[in-house]
């Protein structure tokens, strides 16, 4: 779990379990509370997520997929 000393008030108890894997469950700081605690837009999150996870999980295929949806999010908000 995370450091929760770090987050000033939402407790996360989903974050507890994991469906489909323990990628998420060794690092200091989850993405899903990261993502919640900073409010960011789908498209950052998933960007995040994938970042994140690539050297556990996906490997070139999660890099692909965030770079993905970052170019989604230049189109969204600089074209």
């Amino acid at each position: 779990m995370t450091n929760k000393d770090m987050f000033k008030g939402v407790a996360y108890k989903s974050l507890e379990e994991q469906v489909g894997g323990k990628h998420y469950r060794s690092m200091k700081i989850q993405p899903a509370e990261f993502i919640n605690e900073n409010k960011l837009l789908f498209a950052e999150g998933n960007a995040i997520k994938y970042i994140c996870r690539h050297s556990v999980k996906g490997k070139q295929e999660d890099i692909e997929k965030a770079i993905h949806y970052l170019q989604m999010i230049l189109e969204r908000d600089y074209s």
